[in-house]
């Protein structure tokens, strides 16, 4: 029986931490602030942005809520997120993804500026993560080192394979391996053989985006595998990237799909909340 990696109970003593510190500031006279902007009423962004604030209330983080209607011009909001980077009372601005198609998400991100960055997505950001200077780390892929370290398991001098290359994922989950010290493949749609390198895996993680793609003869005996993946099976259940029925009795442990790496996000991004202000000091 593999270990249950369990996402909803670290994520949880993550916010609690946050609160502390957050309590301890607010005893000093700081207040820390995130603004949150939703351009439209996609559904799914309605919910992640309803679980982002109450994650601030929880922790005593303020938010500002910008809900902006879907036919907002660029203009306008490139307008409002140089209004926020020039408040001295916001220190965090995120801007819900996706956005409408006529704006331009890349222009819009680049607009943060890199100490409000609290998702990790502006390209000052992931520099830094590069050449190991301070800055903010994409939330997922923090979370998931969160989950390895306070599950126990060693990263140093392991093999780490991660499956998916995209920028807030893939990439900054490798140089955070990496950066713990493992032994690092990036695996992708044109990778050859992707089975027999998914085998030598130690820790895998998989952030393909094809739900149950990843079945017991991609993971070696006794790997840790983690499960970024969140999709709706045919019979509306939830599910992830990985085959976790037939996938679970080869590992050492394993994130579930809900209750993963899902709760981390959030707890990480309230957790770039807190370090903000001493990044901005």
């Amino acid at each position: 029986m593999a270990k249950l990696i369990d996402g909803k109970a670290i994520s949880v003593q993550i916010k609690d931490e946050c609160r502390e510190k957050v309590a301890q500031m607010k005893a000093e006279g700081v207040e820390v602030t995130l603004a949150v902007i939703q351009v439209g009423n996609d559904p799914a962004s309605t919910v992640y942005v309803g679980n982002k604030k109450k994650a601030c209330e929880y922790i005593g983080i303020r938010s500002l809520a910008y809900e902006l209607p879907e036919d907002t011009t660029e203009e306008k909001l490139l307008e409002l997120i140089g209004e926020l980077n020039a408040r001295k009372d916001v220190n965090g601005i995120l801007v819900q993804l996706p956005l409408p198609k006529h704006i331009n998400e890349e222009k819009v991100l680049d607009a943060i500026h890199p100490s409000k960055d609290v998702d990790g997505f502006h390209p000052q950001n992931v520099g830094a993560l590069c050449i190991g200077k301070p800055g903010f780390v994409s939330c997922t892929p923090a979370g998931i080192i969160q989950l390895l370290k306070r599950s126990g398991i060693e990263i140093a001098g392991k093999e780490c394979v991660v499956i998916g290359r995209s920028n807030i994922v893939g990439k900054p989950m490798a140089l955070l391996l990496l950066r713990e010290n493992g032994t690092v493949t990036v695996t992708h749609s044109r990778t050859k053989d992707l089975k027999e390198v998914t085998r030598r895996a130690d820790i895998l993680v998989v952030a393909i985006g094809k739900p149950k793609m990843i079945t017991a003869d991609y993971v070696k005996e006794g790997a840790v595998v983690i499960d970024v993946g969140i999709h709706r099976n045919e019979n509306n259940k939830l599910c992830g990237d990985v085959d976790f029925e037939s996938v679970e009795p080869h590992c050492s442990a394993i994130t579930p799909v809900p209750g993963g790496v899902g709760p981390m996000t959030i707890a990480m991004l309230m957790n770039n909340c807190v370090e903000s202000v001493a990044l901005q000091k």
